[in-house]
């Protein structure tokens, strides 16, 4: 079966033409989760692992075909140790059932192509051999669970702290949430089943794969990829209500953040709730976007470092991410833009830094026919491209041509005489990282991880983060209870994933206790029908495990990538 795989551009600018190209990608961030990571008390292991920054990575969903990217590279290279949160571009929103699913059906074409798009073979159908996955081990045909699902898994259990979130939406996949939070009940019935789905990890049971709790303890966190609420300045075809949209974009936040946390307190974790966040002042304005309320509910959100500019306007090179105003920059006002004018935007509305990151690209936007070096000049397309035209990853662009570096707008470029290519290096990625720094920001994102294989960019990141003061970045603290909150709603009928309630779980060890408490709660002997939360330490056979997630079941020490991770005597 051919699989059709959906990128996301998150573009300044939508328009029709860029649409009928082809699906591109830039992601959004998940900027930090609010639990003690894989139980480990290391402060460097919390989620916000980079000496108190985030360092969030989007994994695109496709990049394991046609780019041969799978989790495996992210630790062969050590890009994982310089990560705090991997996203997992992207989900979908069912057109019919207006709630969260899988499937096998490829992405279309067109304003309708998205309906019922789902890559459930990418996700957790995909079996890799041993010498494909991380624990060195070979899928079976029979276990529930393989695809990146897994690998993500392997990912997670060697690297302890690393959260992993999932991403809805993107430029491709929003068509149907302007409908999904449109009332009360759509907004209940949407979240509900995507923590019955990913969070819970209950996924359909598709060509063998999947059943009841099969992906349970991967994902700790859920980020809202919206583009874009209240304009239609996203992807034609996209549902929008100018009018309501804004209020009901709050509404499902509010709605997450209660659903999140009353499942946290059957858990024993905290689950982030995150959001990316346009630079268009329209977007953001019609969205409500740098609405401080918003921030009571998200627990932080990436702002659009990219695509600031790009082949949707054919004729005009110009700079993508440029960190500063270009004087020189011939465009009209209001379609001039830069980081610093983005990230002063959230800030002058009252928006808390410290829940700020900075999205930076690990690829470039391209033209060809490109009359000058000097950005600003005339061209007569998009530059052929890897996957669309005018887009390309930073690894195909690293030795195009000659190098430029304005390093007073913070803006780097490539011209060979032809092609001219926008994009990130190592020196714009410095002067970004002192910017984070000194105005207080809670880390930077990459869109995407597929773009620099080796991850040197985000060594950059991650070098100069470590280096500095200790950051800003937060945990949240679950609320102590002791009462059961109540059962969030089923999913609507027809949904490919029936949701299970909270009724339906079985009793965890201990319900009211924190992540915090649990980790630092006495060792108790384990007993296979007891349900141990993250960060519980048991004995068996005499020595001491820590749990990695959720788990029922599961003898210590039987698998080496298991839930349980083995903490001495």
């Amino acid at each position: 079966m051919k699989r059709v795989r959906p990128r996301r551009s998150q573009r300044i600018v939508a328009l029709a033409v860029v649409a009928l190209l082809g699906i591109s990608g830039i992601a959004a961030c998940s900027f930090g989760d609010t639990s003690k990571g894989s139980g480990s008390d290391d402060a460097a292991t919390t989620p916000a692992r980079i000496n108190g920054y985030r360092s969030v990575g989007y994994f695109p969903q496709w990049g394991v075909y046609g780019r041969q990217f799978p989790m495996k590279a992210l630790q062969d290279s050590g890009a994982a140790g310089n990560l705090s949160h991997i996203n997992y571009a992207f989900g979908n929103i069912h057109h019919e059932t207006l709630t969260c699913f899988e499937a096998n059906k490829a992405q279309g074409s067109g304003p309708d192509g998205s309906d019922g798009a789902s890559d459930a073979w990418a996700d957790y159908g995909m079996a890799y051999d041993a010498a494909g996955s991380i624990a060195g081990i070979g899928d079976t045909a029979e276990q529930p669970l393989a695809g990146s699902f897994n690998q993500l898994r392997q990912l997670k259990a060697a690297n302890p702290g690393l959260r992993a979130v999932i991403s809805l939406g993107g430029w491709t996949w929003s068509k149907n949430f302007s409908r999904a939070a449109a009332t009360d009940e759509s907004r209940k019935a949407l979240v509900a089943s995507c923590i019955d789905l990913y969070i819970k990890g209950n996924l359909p049971m598709i060509e063998g794969r999947g059943g009841d709790g099969a992906a349970a303890g991967i994902f700790d966190g859920i980020d809202i990829d919206w583009e874009w609420p209240g304009t239609d300045k996203g992807l034609e075809g996209n549902g929008v209500d100018t009018e309501n949209d804004a209020e009901n974009f709050r509404l499902l936040l509010q709605e997450f953040r209660e659903q999140l946390d009353a499942h946290g307190v059957n858990t024993g974790a905290s689950y982030s709730l995150s959001a990316f966040l346009p630079a268009n002042p329209e977007v953001i304005e019609a969205g409500g976007w740098n609405d401080p309320e918003l921030f009571e509910y998200l627990d932080f959100g990436n702002i659009q470092g990219y695509d600031l500019w790009g082949t949707w306007e054919p004729g005009l090179t110009g700079h993508q991410g440029n960190l500063f105003d270009d004087p020189e920059d011939p465009r009209p006002d209001g379609e001039r833009f830069s980081v610093d004018r983005t990230v002063s935007a959230y800030l002058d509305a009252g928006i808390d830094p410290a829940q700020l990151g900075l999205g930076l690209a690990a690829f470039g936007r391209g033209w060809m026919g490109a009359d000058s070096a000097e950005p600003w000049g005339e061209a007569t397309g998009p530059a052929p491209g890897g996957e669309e035209p005018g887009l390309e990853d930073y690894d195909e662009l690293r030795e195009v041509g000659e190098e430029f570096t304005d390093t007073t707008l913070g803006a780097a470029w490539r011209f060979d005489g032809d092609k001219w290519w926008s994009y990130d290096n190592p020196e714009t990625v410095r002067l970004k990282s002192d910017y984070i720094l000194e105005k207080g920001l809670g880390g930077g994102m990459w869109w995407d991880l597929a773009g620099n294989r080796d991850g040197s960019l985000l060594t950059v990141l991650s070098d100069q983060l470590r280096e500095a003061s200790r950051g800003p970045a937060r945990d949240r603290v679950m609320p102590e209870t002791t009462v059961q909150p109540p059962s969030p709603p089923t999913i609507t009928p027809g949904t490919t994933t029936p949701g299970a309630t909270t009724a339906d779980a079985p009793p965890a060890a201990d319900p009211s206790l924190s992540a915090q408490e649990a980790a630092d709660a006495e060792p108790v002997a384990w007993e296979e029908d007891m349900v141990y939360t993250e960060g519980r330490r048991v004995i068996f056979e005499g020595e001491m495990y820590r749990t990695q997630w959720w788990t029922r079941g599961d003898v210590p020490g039987a698998e080496q990538w298991g839930p349980w991770r083995p903490v001495g005597d």
